[in-house]
């Protein structure tokens, strides 16, 4: 549903030790999945995805950044929300891409400085 939030998604500099404190602290198991740019990290709980953990070094416009949790809302079209973020004063981080099988993607910061993804997921 468009502005719902659909993922949420911990970018980190070290995967590894993210995955081991969520797994002591909440329980979490993880799947690794190939991505273009590298390995994804989806978090399980109960047998249902809770988050996505992605190392930030794979992109190289975000290595520099500090790790942070991501939350991705889900919208009708992607361009349509980057150009309406941009006409309020927001800010592309990351313009749109797709990602095969789970949708299109954009990283954006509205226009209060905060920074979120949005996303028009596949069907299914």
């Amino acid at each position: 549903m468009h502005g719902s939030i659909h993922w949420n998604e911990l970018n980190t500099h070290d995967v590894e030790k993210a995955k081991a404190y969520h797994t002591k602290t909440f329980g979490w198991t993880f799947e690794t999945v190939p991505m273009e740019e590298g390995a994804y990290h989806v978090a399980w709980l109960d047998g249902e995805m809770v988050a996505g953990v992605f190392d930030l070094s794979l992109i190289p416009e975000m290595a520099d950044m500090t790790a942070h949790w991501l939350t991705y809302l889900a919208v009708d079209d992607v361009e349509a929300t980057v150009q309406k973020t941009k006409d309020q004063g927001g800010q592309v981080y990351r313009a749109p891409w797709d990602v095969p099988g789970v949708g299109r993607i954009a990283i954006l910061a509205e226009p209060s400085g905060a920074g979120f993804g949005v996303m028009k997921p596949e069907p299914g």
